[in-house]
């Protein structure tokens, strides 16, 4: 009788086991088929991709004469700014505070840098995507990524060698002045 039992419980275990297993691959077989939305532009496939190559390394002179041309613009304008220096990479190459930043700013200068560099992009492109709508809610996913302008990228010869990153005021005034900054390079 022990034997006859106990093969009925082997039996329903191993039924229980597979009706599980099936369940769980049509489950995923029908979240796997989600249909495209035509209404969303990142379904679109771009036939190349374009991006400007990595180029070796700012120098240290080269990044403080960008940070000295976004101090002077900052200087000028009476607006107390963080200036973050970076290498392609997005590793630290300078940084300037002026004397009255707010602390927050440092981080935040170096972030938008970072972000600049990393992605080979401004920081004020994924500001710009973030507002067109949930199509785009990914982007702060994205690892290291800042949506907020003032990270810019220094470009020379058509590669990127590095990049600016500001913080102090507005969006729109640490983005002014880190493209003063980027431009000592042209």
């Amino acid at each position: 009788m022990a034997l006859k039992k106990e093969g009925s419980v082997r039996k329903f275990v191993v039924t229980s086991l597979a009706a599980f297993a099936l369940s769980g691959l049509i489950v995923n077989a029908a979240i796997a088929q989600v249909p495209p939305d035509p209404n969303n532009p990142n379904e679109a496939v771009p036939e190349k991709h374009t991006y400007a190559p990595y180029g070796e390394t700012i120098t240290l002179a080269q990044a403080k004469k960008v940070a000295d041309a976004a101090l002077a613009d900052a200087t000028k304008r009476d607006w107390q700014m963080c200036i973050s220096v970076v290498g392609p990479t997005g590793d630290l190459i300078y940084f300037q505070k002026m004397d009255q930043c707010q602390f927050a700013s440092i981080s935040i200068s170096q972030h938008k840098a970072r972000t600049a560099a990393r992605y080979r992009r401004p920081t004020v492109v994924f500001e710009r995507l973030l507002g067109k709508g949930p199509f785009f809610s990914y982007l702060p996913t994205l690892d290291d990524v800042i949506a907020s302008r003032g990270g810019n990228p220094i470009i020379v010869n058509g590669k990127i060698i590095g990049a600016i990153g500001v913080s102090g005021g507005t969006g729109s005034q640490d983005d002014v002045i880190s493209q003063a900054g980027a431009a000592a390079m042209k």
